[in-house]
């Protein structure tokens, strides 16, 4: 017959182990210590295992095999704490998992900052990570296939907003590109004259559209990422989120261009969710970490940020 040790054993086990003999171990456990040094002899027995040494010591030792078990049943202990807080959560409303969709323009320090605040205070809550841009975040969340989206926004959206603050999108180009060498501001002639990189939707809400695209020649690119590095290579100008190019506007691998037609703009970012569900706990408190996280990376608070949209607003809206 397999052995079965129960829950209250492997208990006992770890609080031997953790307070190094048996009467710390019943004082932990309000217990006797004859009933600490029963349960680890009926362990012992059921095992058929020595996990203990206690000849020649003060204290009980664990055994080479006794320090292995002791990995197991913290194991065990730690799935059973999961479940109870589980069952806890989903007694007060809590989620067993929110889907989480996120436009690629959020600074990255940012969702990386709550997720792990995230993981830290919500251990039973699973995550579903969607990244996307643009018009995919509403539509991921008007579909429910997100509980939550966090991005810009096109156009009307039949879902429930909350202002969290804004992004910043420059235009920029690598330093040896023909428009930084210009005389400034660069006219919107010699703008439409050299490629644009531009972001598109791949969502269908701005199909047809363009945003903040001037040049007569476009590259279009479903990524943001790959637009950064085509741009730090002298293939084209394009906007991008000032978070994203800090570093590069710093060192010099890209310079801000100063364009007539396209200073840079400030579009605004929102937590959204169905107007038919309302967030519950754990959704709701993403919506107030990422607004809170977002703050330094405003130069305003979240209420000062414009009412509007500007008209041009680049690749926050699917341009340049």
């Amino acid at each position: 017959m397999q052995p079965n040790p129960t829950l209250d054993q492997l208990q006992i086990l770890v609080a031997v182990a953790d307070t190094g003999s048996f009467s710390a171990a019943g004082r932990k456990l309000n217990r006797a210590q004859s009933v600490i040094s029963y349960g680890i002899a009926n362990l012992e027995a059921q095992l058929g295992l020595k996990l203990f040494e206690r000849e020649g010591t003060r204290e009980p030792q664990l055994t080479e095999i006794g320090r292995a078990m002791l990995e197991d049943a913290r194991r065990m202990i730690g799935v059973l704490q999961r479940m109870r807080s589980r069952v806890d959560g989903h007694h007060h409303g809590l989620e067993a998992e929110v889907a989480l969709a996120v436009d690629v323009s959020l600074p990255s320090p940012v969702l990386v900052r709550v997720l792990k605040a995230f993981e830290a205070r919500f251990p039973t809550v699973m995550l579903r990570l969607y990244i996307g841009t643009l018009g995919l975040i509403p539509d991921l969340v008007v579909s429910g296939q997100a509980d939550l989206g966090i991005g810009g926004l096109l156009g009307d959206v039949d879902v429930h907003l909350v202002r969290i603050g804004f992004m910043s999108l420059v235009p920029a180009a690598a330093p040896n590109h023909p428009l930084a060498l210009l005389p400034k501001p660069v006219a919107l002639e010699d703008v439409r004259e050299h490629t644009q990189l531009v972001v598109i939707d791949q969502s269908e809400r701005t199909k047809g559209r363009d945003y903040g695209v001037f040049a007569y020649r476009t590259w279009r690119l479903t990524d943001m990422r790959t637009k950064h590095i085509l741009m730090r290579e002298g293939l084209g100008w394009g906007g991008l989120p000032r978070w994203l190019i800090a570093d590069d506007l710093a060192s010099g691998r890209l310079v801000e261009l100063d364009l007539e037609p396209y200073k840079e703009v400030s579009s605004p970012l929102f937590a959204m969710h169905r107007n038919d569900r309302s967030p519950k706990p754990a959704a709701a408190w993403l919506i107030d970490r990422f607004k809170r996280g977002l703050g330094c990376f405003n130069e305003f608070e979240p209420g000062e940020v414009p009412e509007e949209e500007p008209d041009t607003d680049g690749d926050a809206n699917a341009g340049g």
